[in-house]
This record gives C-alpha cells, sequence and structure tokens, in this order.
C-alpha cells in the first residue's frame, strides 16, 4: 500500500500534463470557431503577448486553463485507483474515460451552438454585449468541455469501482 502511494504524486502529475495538453489541442479547433473569442478575451485574461503567433497563444491559453484540473479530476481518480493492484494502469483507464467524454462533450457544445446559432444563444442567455462572430461558438465548445471533465470523472469513477 505504501509503495502505491508513492505513485499519488506521479498519477497527478500525468492527470496535469494530459489536462494541459487537452487544453492545448482543444484550442486549436476553438480557435478555429472563434478567433474572437481569443482576441478579445482570453488573450488579455492569460497575459499572451500581442506579438505571440495566434495558435500558440492559444495553445498556450488552452494549457494554462486546463492543467489544474488534471489536480481536480486525479486526485479522486488516485484515490479510487489505490484499491486496484494494477493502480497505475487503472488510473490511466480513468484518465482516458474523462478525456473521451470532455471531447465529446466539447464537440458536441460546438456542433450544438453552430446550430443554434449564435443570436439564438445571446438571446436566450440575456448575453448583454455583442460580440464578434464566434465568440459564444468558442464559449459554447470550451464550457462545454469543462461539464465533460466533471462527468468524465463520474464516469470514470463509477468505471473503476466497478473493476474491482
Amino acid at each position: 500500500m505504501l509503495r502505491k502511494v508513492g505513485l499519488i504524486p506521479v498519477c497527478l502529475g500525468l492527470a496535469c500534463f494530459t489536462a494541459g495538453l487537452f487544453g492545448a489541442l482543444h484550442n486549436q479547433v476553438s480557435f478555429t470557431a472563434g478567433p474572437a473569442y481569443f482576441h478579445d478575451l482570453k488573450f488579455a485574461q492569460f497575459r499572451i503577448p500581442a506579438s505571440t503567433p495566434d495558435r500558440w497563444g492559444a495553445a498556450q491559453v488552452g494549457w494554462k486553463a486546463s492543467w489544474w484540473m488534471g489536480l481536480i479530476l486525479g486526485t479522486p481518480m488516485a484515490a479510487a485507483a489505490l484499491r486496484h493492484r494494477a493502480m497505475l494502469r487503472v488510473f490511466c483507464t480513468g484518465i482516458f474515460v474523462t478525456l473521451c467524454i470532455a471531447a465529446l462533450c466539447a464537440t458536441g457544445g460546438l456542433g450544438l451552438a453552430l446550430w443554434l446559432g449564435e443570436p439564438w444563444i445571446a438571446s436566450n442567455l440575456r448575453v448583454e454585449n455583442i460580440y464578434a462572430p464566434g465568440f459564444l461558438t468558442a464559449a459554447a465548445m470550451h464550457d462545454a468541455s469543462y461539464l465533460g471533465g466533471g462527468l468524465g470523472l463520474l464516469v470514470a469513477l463509477v468505471v473503476t469501482w466497478r473493476r474491482r
């Protein structure tokens, strides 16, 4: 058991790296959908210099905005994986399940925003400001991916629990 406890920092490091990489890649898609979301909000919010190439800046925003989700999602997964003999393998399975669900939710958020259209989103969510085209589409994709991370954690915990 003591050896397994020593794997917890490894698991959390892996979760943080994976979450950061997911965010960097995710932002390549969301930047395509709505560059205004980054130019009007995210680059300033994350202090990305104006001289930074757009795609690299979007990747940096994605990393900074999501690596910490690895701690939040990885901690309960590592605790649940402690019960298993193959702790690291079970933990990695949980990470994979969470990533897949987060990606599916992000894709669903993007698809829903494209299908409904930004005027519908703005009027039904009572968005006060008028944003550039693509802003709300990228924002919907981002919000859906965070929701997917939480949902993915729940599913991963159930999968981990049932593997015992």
